[in-house]
């Protein structure tokens, strides 16, 4: 381990800590040392210190004492939405470090109170985890927008569906889901991901304009939202996200966007480049985590090397109002100007983050990989 090891308390040792935060922690042992953990539920702590290997004896039944603690460093905040701010307050006024997870509040106010919060604490790092600003193949497809593979880009769509009920062992399945304390339902809890994805590779988004519809009983907000795009950088777009009870057929849900000269398709695990009169380009990652693991990097290299944070909260808040302004929009029955706080409206929105360390996430071909159609 690293003389520099960040000593890492965990608050919350649900399924999102072990599915996700766990298999990127394992792999940064020399940066990071769990040293506490915090749960009101002492058989998932049992859990978590089993699996994680780490002793009971540095649990606590309540988060206010794993925060007094003078040998932690920072903390993993995993809660339910309504918990993140409150917690990250509380952490910062004990002089932690936060990496939390998403989304930054429960509505608007929330919001733009987290973001003033973050501000009072400069000494401080506060990471959102919204994993697709790491995810290696959104920011291969970003590295391919960016050296004008495209051209210039004038038209997103963005179309996904998938069913969403209560599936034991899966996040469906988590109570707070189905009755929620914030706004959007699962827009703002899983939404989010896909404004993060838009606003990476399109930019910010300048107007939007929506309709919902509900056809969920199981889970709390309208299971429908269409929204209608216009880009700072003059582009449009379209973006629909349904989370019905009824199964539907497995479809491709790729976000497709279309340059002056070429089309890229991105999907999760890989990225279809087509322009004309080349074969088409299809590029995979050998990313199997979904950037979790690259956002823990950014997190201890801002801490101890001072490089700068991508998932600020700023940055999660301009993910939030997309879904947020789209279905005032739909209440309202009006196209809907996106508010430019807490900074201006950019046409690259979100910085392309590379490690301090070596990347060669570009250029490595057991990493990369190309193969024309």
């Amino acid at each position: 381990m690293r003389d520099d090891a960040i000593r890492l308390g965990v608050i919350g040792t649900g399924l999102a800590v072990e599915r996700l935060h766990w298999p990127a922690l394992k792999r940064l042992r020399e940066e990071y040392s769990i040293v506490g953990f915090a749960n009101h539920s002492r058989p998932k702590a049992e859990h978590f210190a089993n699996y994680a290997g780490v002793s009971m004896d540095e649990y606590a039944a309540d988060y206010h004492d794993l925060l007094g603690r003078s040998d932690l460093d920072a903390v993993l905040i995993s809660l339910p939405i309504p918990m993140n701010y409150p917690v990250t307050k509380a952490a910062l006024e004990t002089g932690k470090h936060v990496i939390c997870e998403k989304p930054a509040g429960v509505d608007d106010a929330e919001g733009r109170r987290f973001i003033e919060l973050v501000k009072a604490y400069p000494d401080l790092t506060v990471l959102i985890t919204e994993n697709s600003f790491y995810q290696d193949t959104a920011r291969l497809a970003r590295s391919l927008i960016d050296r004008g593979e495209l051209g210039r880009l004038h038209l997103a769509s963005w179309r996904t569906v998938s069913q969403l009920v209560p599936k034991a062992g899966e996040f469906s399945s988590t109570p707070w889901r189905h009755d929620p304390g914030y706004e959007g339902g699962p827009h703002l809890d899983a939404g989010v991901h896909h404004t993060a994805i838009i606003r990476l590779l399109c930019g910010d988004v300048s107007h939007v304009s929506g309709v919902s519809q509900d056809a969920n009983t199981t889970h709390g907000g309208p299971s429908d939202l269409s929204l209608n795009l216009k880009f700072v950088s003059g582009a449009v777009g379209n973006y629909t996200a349904g989370y019905p009870e009824l199964a539907v057929p497995k479809e491709p849900n790729d976000l497709r966007l279309y340059g002056t000269e070429g089309v890229l398709s991105f999907g999760y695990r890989q990225v279809t480049l087509s322009r004309p009169d080349e074969a088409d380009a299809l590029y995979r990652t050998g990313q199997v985590d979904g950037g979790h693991f690259n956002a823990f990097v950014n997190f201890f290299e801002a801490i101890r090397l001072g490089e700068p944070v991508v998932g600020t909260v700023a940055q999660t808040f301009r993910n939030m109002q997309i879904v947020l302004d789209g279905l005032e929009s739909a209440r309202l029955g009006e196209v809907r100007a996106i508010d430019p706080y807490p900074s201006h409206l950019l046409k690259t929105a979100v910085p392309l983050w590379s490690p301090n360390r070596q990347d060669s996430l570009f250029d490595d071909p057991e990493y990369v990989t190309v193969e024309r159609a």
